[in-house]
């Protein structure tokens, strides 16, 4: 008698979606906390958004090792994760012989986070420090809650406040910078806004990695192509018809229109390119993602598109002065419990 054994890695990428699925609906209502702590201590729109997928996988991974047991306090414990992943990220620097400046600047997409930012992102403040002010002064932590997610003492919490407060100054202003556009993004931008997925294909590197943040990632062109390009060019048909709207959340399509085709434009900010997805919709043009290449002469080696990332897209297009609409941050309907 012959027995079948069942692969039991063949299902686990599955089980491991839709446990990661769960995870963030069940976390969803602190990611936009999550991220403005994020952005103060991080001081740009782009290194927030890094933290934030990093210490959301890592409190997935964490969890999962908790035997079982939930955090008493969620909010904290994120921050706390956050928390020690910037320090260490910060620490990692002085370590080497010739670490690069942090870059100054800082600002939001409404008015109220750039006072705060302007008032207490400090480039003089240790690491620590800066955590506990923002703690303390933004989000109203107490001291035994900043302890816990700084995982230190509430003496050296109030040590902390004291030298940081005392090291307040103003953040200078980000410089406008003007360069050439690379060629290989004047390419991108005229294969995109010609709707040409050959061309587009064609630009990517063979060993490409194409990623939309925080939800999909695909190898090689073929794989990119399918997905992630083929989203980029004609997912606004699914955006706009609620018909076709499987992956998305009713409540962010109002106004778009299914006729019109989004439209990319380089931008420099920062000190880095990127692309603005401009959509159409009833009352106007506005952008709802952004994508990132980076090249290897004339092609892509690697696209990152920032679509389910809401905090982003407004914060960035705050500082960039253009309207925006955001699109949640799921990119599936979360299943109806009977």
């Amino acid at each position: 008698m012959t027995t079948t054994r069942s692969n039991p890695a063949k299902n686990l990428p599955t089980v491991a979606q839709d446990s990661w699925r769960r995870f963030l609906e069940a976390y969803e209502p602190l990611r936009t906390q999550l991220y403005r702590y994020c952005r103060y201590l991080t001081r740009s729109p782009w290194d927030a958004e890094d933290l934030t997928q990093d210490a959301l996988a890592r409190a997935f991974v964490t969890l999962a090792r908790m035997g079982g047991q939930e955090p008493a306090n969620p909010r904290a414990w994120l921050f706390r994760i956050a928390s020690n992943l910037w320090i260490d990220e910060k620490r990692r620097p002085r370590e080497l012989p010739a670490a690069a400046p942090e870059p100054a600047g800082v600002g939001a997409a409404e008015p109220r986070a750039s006072r705060e930012a302007a008032g207490t992102l400090l480039v003089t403040l240790s690491p620590q420090e800066r955590a506990a002010v923002v703690l303390k002064e933004v989000f109203d932590f107490s001291l035994e809650e900043i302890a816990e997610s700084l995982a230190t003492t509430t003496g050296a919490v109030k040590a902390a406040l004291h030298r940081g407060r005392g090291k307040l100054a103003e953040d200078p202003a980000p410089e406008a910078t003007r360069a050439p556009v690379p060629a290989a993004l004047d390419a991108f931008c005229a294969a995109f806004n010609a709707g040409d997925i050959d061309r587009l294909t064609a630009l990517l590197l063979d060993s490409a990695v194409v990623e939309v943040v925080g939800a999909t990632t695909q190898y090689g062109p073929e794989a990119a192509r399918r997905t992630v390009l083929f989203g980029m060019l004609f997912g606004f048909q699914r955006l706009a018809d609620p018909k076709a709207r499987a992956f998305f959340d009713a409540r962010f399509a109002e106004g778009a229109l299914p006729e019109a085709p989004p439209r990319v434009e380089a931008r420099l900010h920062r000190g880095r390119w990127l692309l603005l997805h401009w959509y159409q919709h009833a009352d106007g043009e506005a952008v709802r993602a952004v994508t990132t290449l980076t090249l290897d002469g004339a092609r892509v080696a690697r696209l990152e598109n920032y679509f389910y990332n809401p905090d982003f897209l407004l914060d960035l297009a705050g500082e960039l002065g253009v309207p925006a609409r955001v699109n949640g941050h799921r990119w599936w309907i979360p299943e109806v419990q009977s």
